[in-house]
């Protein structure tokens, strides 16, 4: 993570900093940078367990062919490249987080509190969420609401959470073999379930996996999760369906991982003008229909909007720029090239 500490659910406290980035993918990374060199911290929230939005959960191993200056780089190398060059920075990321609230707080600053509880502070927010946020897909399974939250969970926050239980985790991604991995030691037993015995994970998980099977280590059932059994939101059980029979397997958390859907969610809430699920914005700013919130990449639309990276990045600078503005309206901001500027290479510790 280039040094870059991930901040825990456990840290309730109010984070008070200039500006909150919403969405960590490669232009809510990169605006970080241009923060950081007009002096303005920054605390960057997304919904994913991991930065880069989906460059690195849809297709991280995938080249693109258009950011300047590199022929060719994959999703993952991209976010690896922008947490080194904001490093300097040190902003602070919170993952596995979605915002649920947005207000303005008398004093003018906004107010935001996660799912998890932590409660942010900020003079500037920047909504770089993408076309929305990424959304866990809900399995085709009849009651599993009555036990969302409690035993079932589509997401790891605390892997303590997991300790001593009969785990079940559905799916043959990378985020079901990773986390049958991670968990099975903490684990009082283990079940992998998948439709198929092939998965579309990497290729060393899988190994890895098959080996903790052939140790006994964990159990592998192929078919469909079709029914869940247990009281009170707490599971006890679950059914499933191979190729002729069902099966009943015992369980207390189970993880399914059926990918990921897109949407727009709370922020459709936050009293912004919205256009087919996307943000106006202006073009000298980058500024929402609400002073100090903001909306770069593939989110905000205007005339002639493009949404490809290399733009966002473009939004990002000129956000910036608009954005010492709000955070420290006392400054005068002078304009100064990295290539030339000693004070801004000071801060990226190459001089």
């Amino acid at each position: 993570m280039n040094d870059i500490p991930l901040a825990t659910p456990a840290e309730t406290a109010v984070i008070e900093k200039d500006v909150v980035i919403i969405g960590a993918g490669p232009v809510g990374l990169f605006a970080v940078f241009e923060l950081g060199l007009l002096d303005l911290s920054a605390a960057v929230i997304d919904i994913l367990d991991k930065p880069g939005g989906q460059c690195a959960e849809l297709y991280p191993e995938k080249p693109i062919y258009d950011i300047p200056g590199y022929p060719v780089i994959t999703g993952d190398g991209l976010t690896q490249k922008l947490l080194e060059q904001i490093a300097p920075f040190k902003p602070s990321l919170h993952l596995n987080r979605m915002v649920e609230t947005l207000t303005r707080i008398p004093d003018g600053r906004f107010r935001l509190v996660t799912d998890a509880g932590d409660v942010f502070l900020a003079k500037v927010v920047v909504i770089a969420a993408g076309g929305g946020s990424f959304q866990p897909k809900r399995p085709p399974v009849p009651g599993i609401e009555a036990y969302e939250g409690t035993s079932v969970f589509y997401s790891v926050r605390r892997m303590e959470d997991f300790r001593g239980h009969d785990l079940m985790i559905v799916g043959g991604g990378d985020s079901a073999l990773d986390w049958t991995l991670n968990l099975q030691p903490l684990a009082k037993s283990l079940t992998l379930v998948h439709r198929r015995d092939e998965f579309r994970a990497a290729p060393d998980s899988v190994n890895k996996m098959r080996a903790l099977l052939a140790e006994g280590k964990i159990r592998f059932e192929m078919g469909q999760v079709t029914g869940l059994s247990g009281e009170d939101g707490q599971l006890s059980g679950a059914t499933i369906k191979g190729k002729d029979v069902g099966i009943e397997v015992g369980c207390t958390r189970m993880l399914p991982f059926f990918g990921l859907t897109m949407k727009l969610g709370p922020v459709a809430n936050w009293g912004l003008n919205l256009e087919e699920n996307l943000i106006p914005v202006d073009t000298a700013r980058f500024e929402t229909s609400e002073p100090g919130i903001f909306a770069i990449g593939d989110i905000n639309t205007y005339p002639g909007k493009l949404k490809l990276i290399l733009c966002g990045f473009h939004e990002a600078a000129l956000m910036a720029q608009a954005a010492v503005h709000i955070c420290a309206p006392e400054r005068k901001v002078v304009f100064q090239y990295t290539t030339s500027s000693s004070s801004l290479q000071k801060k990226l510790g190459v001089i």
